[in-house]
């Protein structure tokens, strides 16, 4: 899995994931998302480039919506491919 973290402006980011999520790549996500959230109001998700994606990720990604909401924060999955499209996260 790759990770880009894009700056867009002062109060939004974009994290660009490419490749296979899974239990392995967890804790990476996890730490961008978390260092997302201390510095933007608003994170956006491109998951275009995801390839699989298992349930620790799935669980992730939900985990981190509600960290999300509770920091006031807003956290938005953006392009999806069919492989999480049907994901409500």
């Amino acid at each position: 899995m790759t990770i880009s973290v894009l700056h867009l402006n002062d109060t939004l980011c974009r994290i660009v994931i490419d490749g296979v999520m899974t239990i392995g790549t967890e804790m990476q996500l996890q730490g961008n998302l978390l260092s997302a959230f201390a510095t933007y109001r608003e994170v956006d998700i491109d998951l275009a480039g995801v390839s699989e994606m298992d349930a620790s990720t799935l669980h992730l990604l939900a985990r981190s919506k509600v960290i999300a909401i509770a920091r006031g924060k807003s956290l938005r999955r953006i392009s999806p491919n069919p492989t999480v499209l049907a994901l409500d996260i």
